[in-house]
C-alpha cells in the first residue's frame, strides 16, 4: 500500500522546518519511476532536466503524474531560463545549478516569486488549475509553496556563501560535491578540499537558518552530512537503483553456473 505523506504543496514548509526528507533524481524520461517512488513513500523526486534527455513535454507529463501520485515534484533545471516553464507545469520547486553569487541567488528567487519578484503570470496553466483558481489566490498559494534551492557547486561560490544563503526568499542550498570535486581536481568527493567546502557551506546555512540538501548513495553516507545539519537527501537516481538491482540479479544467476 502507498505510504501516506503530506501534500506536495507542504514540501517547502517541511524543508524549512528541517524535517528529514528523502527523494531521488529521476533521469529516465518516463512516468513509471515517479509512480514507483511515490508508492514506496519517498517524499520527493527531482526531475533532471540538466543531465538527462528530458524535454518540456516530458517534464509536464512527469509532473502531472507526481501530482496524481501525491509526491512533491521538483525539477533540476538546465538553466534559470527554464524556471517559469517548470513552475507553470506544476513543479513545487526548482533546483538551480551553479549559483555562485548572491546576485545569481537573487535572480533565481525573483524568477520564482510573483510578489516582490518577476515571475510571469498565466492563469491557464496546470499550476493555476487551468483557470480554476482566481488570480490572487493562485499567486499567494504559489509564493507560499514554491521551493527555491541553490546548487552550490563552484569554488567561487564559497567566497560568497554567507551572502548567498542569506538571500531573502532562497529556501535552502544543495551541496554539489560532484562539480566541486571536478573543479578542485580532487581524486574523490570526500577529499580534504571538498570536505572543507562542505563544512563551509553547512556552517553558513546553519548561521542563516537555511536547510541543506545533499546527494548520497546510502543512509550510511548520509550520517556525517546529517551531523552537519543536512536534512534533505537525494538518494541515488532511478537509473542507479535499476542498475544496482539488475547487477545483483545478474550476479546471483551467474553463481548458478558454478
Amino acid at each position: 500500500m502507498p505510504t501516506l505523506r503530506p501534500q506536495p504543496s507542504e514540501f517547502r514548509q517541511r524543508f524549512a522546518a528541517g524535517e528529514q526528507l528523502i527523494g531521488t533524481f529521476v533521469k529516465t524520461p518516463t512516468i513509471h519511476a515517479t509512480e514507483i517512488l511515490a508508492d514506496l513513500g519517498y517524499d520527493f523526486i527531482v526531475i533532471d532536466e540538466e543531465h538527462a534527455p528530458i524535454n518540456r513535454e516530458t517534464i509536464d507529463t512527469m509532473l502531472c503524474v507526481a501530482r496524481a501520485s501525491n509526491i512533491a515534484g521538483i525539477v533540476r533545471v538546465s538553466s534559470p531560463d527554464g524556471l517559469l516553464s517548470v513552475l507553470d507545469c506544476g513543479a513545487v520547486g526548482a533546483l538551480v545549478p551553479h549559483v555562485s553569487s548572491a546576485a545569481k541567488a537573487r535572480e533565481i528567487v525573483a524568477a520564482c516569486r510573483f510578489r516582490g519578484g518577476k515571475r510571469g503570470y498565466s492563469g491557464s496553466v496546470r499550476a493555476a488549475r487551468y483557470g480554476g483558481t482566481p488570480m490572487w489566490t493562485n499567486i499567494d498559494a504559489a509564493d507560499k509553496s514554491t521551493t527555491v534551492i541553490a546548487m552550490i557547486e563552484d569554488p567561487e561560490a564559497l567566497d560568497e556563501i554567507d551572502a548567498i544563503v542569506a538571500v531573502d526568499g532562497l529556501d535552502g542550498v544543495f551541496i554539489g560535491r560532484g562539480d566541486l570535486t571536478a573543479a578542485f581536481g580532487a581524486p574523490k568527493n570526500d577529499a580534504p578540499q571538498v570536505q572543507d567546502a562542505v563544512e563551509r557551506i553547512t556552517a553558513a546555512a546553519r548561521k542563516a537558518g537555511k536547510p541543506v540538501c545533499v546527494m548520497v548513495g546510502t543512509a550510511a553516507e548520509a550520517k556525517p552530512f546529517k551531523a552537519l545539519g543536512a536534512s534533505a537527501f537525494i538518494v541515488s537516481t532511478d537509473q542507479s537503483f535499476m542498475r544496482r538491482a539488475a547487477a545483483q540479479a545478474h550476479s546471483e544467476f551467474a553463481s548458478l553456473q558454478s
